[in-house]
């Protein structure tokens, strides 16, 4: 061959890889075939490399955040005011979950690394190593029992699975499944969670949703034997109710994980009787969804989606209604002010209106982006979960805080990173089993 007919063939060989630019170009923005399997082909190589390329979890997770304090325990109690008990909560960078007393001593923790149930994710995949996992919230039973649900970094679906331990971390049951950021225990010993997966289902008035798209599921499960029992699409619910048209606030880059569900409440008769959006139907489970910023209603006997409703949040998580009437929402971004930090509301479903408000205050701000959570105390008192902050704190109704614990744990090479804290939960000593609560006692006095 000689250099003509090699620059001949230089020049056919880069003409044709032009043209399979070209014809990619085209497939691509013209959305024919084969543009889908290739999207997905490259969507997922990329996950594939994300997942791989975690070597620093404190800067390349969402479980650390840059520590704003130098404190670490309680730093406020006020015994007159705060809400007596032991405290649960879980943080970023572990699989456990840790209970305190009101001083901010540990007296109990249940740990178990994720290989020890299952060493692949609910659909299969390869799972995360254990050091990028952690309990994204666990709750606590009166006799020491502990249910808990693991999310992994850097990857999606992120949610991995839950479990029920004993008060010695001794395993009774677990369910494979994607759960991911909430759950809820009924007093008829069903257990109400959120999971998600892929889905390439078409919608007509909705074209625009990623295929596929992350769709959530209201899982109920037997509280005994950890069986799943009952599965609720969260979007079809939406979709086909008369409340549809909220689905146009999801945002464009939310296509691919439309409604991101954060939270679960079951709404039984006792509740359904108080909260006027159930209109007195129990067996109904109030949700909350971060995308299109509304909380909802779902039936449990019917799969329907009996309400839904806008208001003045933005990015919100842990809504909860409460014996009054009202429900209470942790406002990750609606509080519009300098610095755009968080508040918690309490709101009257029936007006709309606010009947609480608290955003914390210039020395101690409150904030957290992602995650967090509220509660509410039969003294009136509020528990904050501030994620970002790696901090508990203990609100009164007048805006004053009565008791504030900050995670005592470090990382990095100065100690300039916190874990997050993502739940927590307190139960009086008169809640708790007897032969619990004199092991909790032992372990104070020694």
């Amino acid at each position: 061959m000689d250099n003509s007919d090699r620059l001949g063939f230089a020049a056919f060989f880069v003409a044709c890889l032009f043209l399979a630019f070209l014809g990619g170009a085209a497939v691509m923005l013209t959305k024919v075939f084969p543009a889908e399997p290739l999207t997905n082909a490259y969507k997922a190589g990329r996950a594939l490399l994300l997942r791989r390329e975690i070597e620093n979890s404190y800067v390349q997770t969402d479980q650390w955040r840059e520590a704003r304090t130098d404190a670490r325990g309680t730093t406020i109690h006020d015994p007159a005011q705060a809400y007596q008990g032991y405290t649960l909560y879980t943080r970023g960078g572990s699989t456990s979950a840790h209970l305190i007393d009101m001083d901010g001593q540990e007296v109990h923790r249940w740990s178990l690394p994720y290989r020890e149930l299952w060493d692949s994710t609910p659909d299969g995949r390869p799972a995360q190593r254990d050091d990028l996992m952690y309990w994204r919230k666990a709750i606590m039973e009166p006799d020491g029992d502990l249910i808990a649900i693991y999310i992994a970094a850097a990857d999606t679906p992120w949610g991995y699975g839950m479990v029920k331990l004993n008060a010695d971390s001794e395993v009774i049951w677990s369910y494979h499944g994607a759960v991911h950021h909430d759950f809820d225990l009924g007093s008829d010993g069903r257990v109400l969670a959120l999971t998600h997966g892929f889905r390439d289902t078409r919608y007509e008035v909705f074209s625009s949703l990623a295929k596929p798209f992350l769709d959530d599921q209201v899982v109920v499960i037997d509280g005994e034997t950890g069986q799943p029992q009952q599965q609720i699409s969260v979007f079809d619910a939406f979709y086909d109710s008369k409340y549809q048209i909220i689905l146009t606030a999801i945002p464009y880059f939310a296509l691919e994980d439309p409604l991101h569900t954060n939270s679960i409440q079951l709404i039984d008769d006792e509740l359904a009787a108080v909260f006027a959006p159930a209109r007195g139907k129990g067996n109904q489970v109030l949700i909350s969804m971060r995308h299109p910023a509304a909380p909802a209603l779902i039936d449990l006997d019917s799969g329907e989606m009996t309400w839904a409703t806008k208001g003045p949040w933005h990015g919100q998580h842990s809504i909860q209604a409460w014996p009054n009437g009202n429900f209470t929402v942790f406002d990750n971004y609606g509080h519009y002010t300098d610095g755009d930090r968080s508040r918690i509301l309490e709101v009257d479903p029936s007006t709309g209106g606010a009947v609480f408000s608290y955003a914390g205050s210039a020395d101690k701000p409150l904030e957290s982006k992602l995650r967090a959570a509220v509660t509410k105390f039969p003294n009136g008192n509020y528990l904050i979960t501030e994620s970002d902050g790696g901090r508990l704190l203990e609100v009164s109704p007048d805006g004053e805080i009565v008791w504030e614990f900050i995670n005592p744990v470090r990382g990095g090479d100065n100690d300039q990173f916190i874990p997050v804290v993502s739940s927590g939960q307190r139960l009086t000593p008169d809640e708790l089993t007897p032969a619990f609560r004199a092991r909790l006692q032992s372990a104070t006095r020694s």
